[in-house]
């Protein structure tokens, strides 16, 4: 990860938002992942770890959708977007379904 934090630091085209919003994204997850109780029951805890994880990247490719600037890289922040908040979507509907100690 730190070759990947040099190079944006180091490309005259990035913004101090975009990687800020990015990290941030990432350090809420974090926060959000280790604050999380365990239920014992795998389906449940790899339902309730995915969804922090997927609404990482999505707020990670919201990011890039304000400050970047390559076609290939916007493309792909935009379906990411859309297959993530599905998929979210489906996994809170999941655990919905499944209800479980918390």
């Amino acid at each position: 990860m730190a070759g990947h934090q040099g190079m944006a630091q180091g490309d005259a085209k990035s913004t101090v938002q975009n990687p800020m919003k990015m990290h941030a994204a990432m350090e809420e997850m974090n926060k959000k992942m280790a604050a999380m109780k365990m239920t014992g029951k795998a389906d449940v805890d790899f339902a309730m770890m995915m969804v922090a994880h997927h609404q990482s990247a999505i707020d990670m490719a919201k990011a890039e959708l304000e400050s970047g600037k390559d076609p290939v890289m916007l493309k792909m922040a935009r379906k990411i977007i859309a297959a993530q908040t599905k998929e979210v979507a489906q996994l809170e509907a999941w655990l919905k379904k499944n209800p479980h100690a918390m």
